[in-house]
């Protein structure tokens, strides 16, 4: 029985905000983390008159990917819901005719030496424009007998790849090094056994050497590293699981991936966050849950710049009062994951989270930051019961038995 299901009530007037800034949680640079050195009077007023935890994307210890992050954040369990970046990375990028058992993997377009050896993993991220004239150069060049190859370009060096054709497999490894001065990695099978799989393995391959062919002259770009191969099989949406009606406001393709394969319509917005906020407004009649993401805050916690990171939470906060104005009845602030800056990298740290609402149990602490979501009243949790504490925040919650 799934408890939520007959729980939730589809109180269309109780609206959750749920704004996540990627990557958000960080180690102390000296003064404290990221989010504790930002200005944010907005946050820290929520903070002050709502609660406070830290949640754990898939548990204690574990660093998680932005997939199965999500997934948590959207009441999935991560641990049991095992979902390909390639598929997320499709959906993104608008291939919304995924087929049950269709293959779909992440390209990054990389720079190759004379001797096949990786130099740069993202080719100097190459403009978008250059790599969709990239990929239609695939589209137009590449020929795998009895299997159709659909290749979209997704932002900068990254692109998505989907395999159609009978009897495949998503049980394959990367072609990602992952490193710089090694050669690109053979696809294999998890399973050598399984037919499906090494067949699979066979295409995936073809297509890379396919590639090298075809790109050969276009440097810095004349590679690809193929990573996240998964077959789709689509996830009950979370209007069945949770009665509700969500809406994605996200520019990142795979956000938007992950979004739509959670049921999620996905709502058009400009590049800023800004932007995402004027499209949160217009559409505040037409759905009662709304997703918006902070791409920033990851990307420059993973360049490793600490001030870049704490002037993009300064430049959203702002526009957090627009979001109490359209009067939701429960705003959750939080992270994916956490970047912090000094690590360059996702990290296992548990994510800093702020529940604000009418209902909620206020705590003593008076800023959103780490330390003080340490000594919050939710205290520390996994990311995949949010989304219970929202709707219970939300006031859409029955009572459990008699």
């Amino acid at each position: 029985m799934n408890i939520l299901k007959e729980l939730a009530q589809p109180l269309r007037d109780k609206k959750i905000v749920l704004l996540v800034f990627d990557g958000l949680g960080g180690l102390s640079e000296g003064k404290g983390t990221e989010l504790e050195t930002a200005r944010t009077p907005n946050l820290d007023r929520l903070a002050t008159t709502g609660t406070l935890g830290l949640i754990h994307p898939i548990g204690c210890g574990i660093t998680p990917g932005s997939g199965p992050a999500h997934l948590a954040l959207f009441g999935y369990d991560p641990r049991e819901t095992i979902v390909g970046r390639g598929i997320l990375s499709a959906l993104g990028v608008g291939f919304h005719d995924l087929r049950h058992g269709d293959i779909a993997g992440r390209i990054n377009f990389c720079t190759l030496d004379g001797d096949g050896i990786v130099t740069d993993r993202r080719a100097g991220r190459v403009a978008t424009e250059i790599s969709s004239q990239l990929v239609e150069k695939l589209n137009q060049n590449v020929k795998i007998a009895g299997v159709e190859v659909f290749v979209r370009p997704e932002k900068e060096h990254r692109a998505a790849v989907v395999f159609r054709g009978k009897g495949l497999s998503g049980e394959l490894t990367d072609s990602d090094p992952q490193v710089t001065g090694k050669a690109p990695l053979e696809v294999e099978p998890h399973d050598t056994a399984f037919d499906a799989a090494k067949k699979a393995a066979k295409v995936v391959n073809d297509f890379i050497a396919q590639a090298f062919e075809i790109l050969k002259d276009d440097h810095p770009a004349n590679g690809i590293l193929v990573r996240g191969l998964d077959a789709f099989h689509p996830l009950p949406s979370m209007s069945e699981l949770f009665n509700i009606k969500p809406a994605a406001i996200a520019t990142y393709p795979m956000y938007r991936g992950v979004a739509k394969l959670c049921g999620m319509e996905i709502l058009d917005a400009g590049q800023t966050v800004e932007e995402e906020i004027d499209r949160l407004e217009k559409a505040w009649n037409d759905f009662d849950f709304f997703y918006v993401h902070v791409k920033k805050t990851d990307s420059y916690g993973e360049d490793g710049n600490f001030d870049a990171k704490v002037h993009i939470l300064e430049e959203v906060d702002p526009l957090v009062s627009r979001i109490e104005a359209l009067g939701p009845a429960c705003i959750a602030v939080t992270g994916d994951h956490s970047t912090p800056s000094r690590m360059k990298a996702h990290s296992f740290h548990p994510v800093p989270l702020l529940v604000w609402s009418e209902l909620a149990r206020v705590d003593e602490c008076t800023a959103f930051g780490e330390s003080q979501c340490a000594r919050g009243g939710l205290g520390q949790f996994d990311s995949k019961e949010l989304m219970p504490l929202m709707l219970a925040h939300a006031g859409r919650l029955q009572k459990f038995g008699a």
